[in-house]
């Protein structure tokens, strides 16, 4: 066992293993995907930092979830296009764990601004004359930030339990990325602590936040229902459903990936739920709010209108304001 273990100084990351013209079209079609990412969420960070109408606690929460999603590509998206054309280029030891490591924050970050943007409506519809109150930009701030520093701190836990682990020679990791379990099936030691603290790890930031954004649409959905206006009903729902698509196409995936059950090869589904986590949630995420929510899409035209005439200024709302 001696003889077969050594340091680890490089990872090969076999992603997927298909033809030459397939990989080609598909560094093509992702590098796509990419761009569309990177252009989406800094169009939306950049109409929430340019119309004044959009710095609300809502939008700045969404603002940095767009952060995130940009983070998140650029973390594995850059490393798997690489593989695409060079399978065989390896990756460093440290830079697969910095992979892991980043990974893993943002993922757990993203998880808690979504349940911040969800008590953030809960609040918006539920208690509509106590929100300035409630949600002033002391509270807004400390709750990004608490969710910076879980999602920093869990990810530590995991690294600080993965870095004493010794690894094999045989260092070809069946993933397009330097994900954790993967890179556990490579140790040659017990890892068995590491899967479970992965697993209470999954279990506490996506089953109990998951859970608690569910019961405040719960009362939210109870709250719109009571809303006599038609109007003010419309509002409550353009609000709502995009945050709700973004929920769903979240945590349904990765709760799928590290909660649910395994059927068939649990290794390659994993893999291929990632690769939609990690490219296609971050790409679609700005157009979801952008097709499904009025404030931005006024917001567009209204900072489209400002570039196209300069000297104008806007003195009268345009466009009705949504809850």
């Amino acid at each position: 066992m001696v003889d077969n273990i050594t340091s680890i100084t490089e990872f090969i990351l076999l992603g997927f293993p298909l033809g030459l013209r397939i990989q080609i079209l598909l560094f093509g079609l992702f590098s796509l995907f990419y761009a569309c990412t990177l252009l989406g969420n800094g169009v939306i960070l950049g109409l929430i930092s340019l119309d004044p109408r959009l710095h609300t606690p809502m939008y700045f929460f969404l603002s940095h979830l767009a952060v995130v999603d940009i983070a998140y590509a650029c973390n594995t998206v850059p490393q798997m296009l690489v593989n695409l054309l060079k399978p065989d280029k390896p990756i460093s030891f440290a830079g697969c764990l910095t992979q892991t490591f980043l990974f893993l924050t943002f993922a757990v970050t993203e998880c808690l601004l979504l349940v911040v943007m969800s008590y953030d409506r809960y609040v918006a519809i539920c208690h509509p004359l106590r929100y300035s109150a409630i949600m002033n930009w002391r509270i807004c701030i400390t709750l990004v930030l608490t969710s910076w520093t879980i999602g920093v701190l869990l990810s530590l836990i995991h690294l600080i339990l993965l870095l004493p682990l010794p690894f094999c020679r045989f260092q070809k990791i069946n993933h397009f990325f330097c994900e954790i379990m993967a890179v556990l099936k490579l140790a040659c030691a017990d890892t068995h602590i590491n899967e479970i603290v992965v697993l209470a790890g999954a279990i506490s930031v996506l089953v109990g936040p998951f859970t608690s954004i569910v019961i405040s649409y719960m009362c939210i959905l109870c709250a719109i229902l009571r809303i006599q206006s038609g109007e003010g009903q419309r509002k409550a729902f353009s609000t709502c459903s995009s945050h709700l698509c973004v929920v769903g196409l979240f945590y349904g995936t990765a709760i799928i990936m590290y909660v649910g059950p395994r059927y068939g090869n649990p290794n390659e589904q994993k893999k291929y739920l990632l690769l939609f986590h990690s490219l296609f949630n971050p790409m679609l995420n700005p157009l979801i709010y952008s097709l499904r929510n009025l404030e931005v899409k006024n917001a567009l035209k209204r900072v489209l209108l400002r570039l196209k005439n300069p000297r104008d200024s806007v003195k009268h709302s345009l466009f009705p304001e949504s809850i």
